[in-house]
């Protein structure tokens, strides 16, 4: 071999720091996909073999991520919900006023139905009768502590004079909470408005009403 010979390179594998990041990625895909299956049709009705046909794999690979359809559904909730919940913590923790605070809890809550659609869409579909089961007990939790979260930042608003002193804050929380995550239904990432254009509109309805004042 003279100097100028170059010593043909053998094909890239991924290096031992490379395989995690790649098989999380893959994880997370076929996490995507799946929650995309059951968005549309429902938990009951979809099968491994169907979720793994969307993913275009053979039912048996899939079962090489993940041990049954119900850990996908459980890994797509839990995740969707801890992330939701950071992310309205910080919110809370940032001493917004009261309706500081509903326009970024809004706003947040839009932003995760574009990060998460097809979970959001689940959650709404599937969480009333998952939450009888043990494994999905955390989802009651966590919808007994969105109550009680949305009713606290009402009730300072009333006491502060930023909401009207007659507000029934039950009864604006249900108007919230159905106003802004049915939004999932129809809502698609990537089209004419972002997340934070439809929250502007949406708060303006509900904070300002559609009225022209006299």
């Amino acid at each position: 071999m003279t100097d100028n010979d170059t010593v043909p390179t053998s094909k890239k594998t991924p290096t031992d720091a490379q395989a995690p990041a790649q098989a999380q990625a893959r994880r997370a895909e076929l996490l995507a996909t799946a929650a995309e299956v059951f968005a549309a049709h429902g938990y009951n009705a979809t099968t491994v073999r169907r979720i793994a046909e969307r993913a275009g794999l053979l039912a048996g690979s899939l079962y090489y991520h993940f041990d049954s359809k119900e850990a996908m559904l459980d890994e797509i909730l839990s995740g969707f919900l801890d992330e939701l919940w950071a992310r309205y913590e910080a919110v809370l923790t940032a001493g917004h006023s009261p309706r500081g605070t509903v326009e970024a809890l809004v706003t947040e809550s839009f932003r995760e139905i574009d990060r998460h659609r097809a979970a959001v869409a689940v959650y709404q579909r599937e969480a009333g009768h998952l939450a009888a089961l043990p494994r999905f007990a955390y989802l009651a939790d966590s919808g007994r502590r969105f109550e009680e979260m949305w009713l606290a930042v009402l009730r300072r608003g009333v006491a502060d004079g930023a909401f009207r002193a007659d507000l029934d804050v039950r009864l604006a929380y249900r108007f919230l909470r159905d106003t802004v995550w049915v939004a999932a239904s129809w809502y698609r990432p990537g089209g004419t408005h972002s997340p934070e254009e439809i929250a502007r509109q949406y708060l303006s309805m509900v904070l300002d009403g559609i009225a022209v004042r006299a």
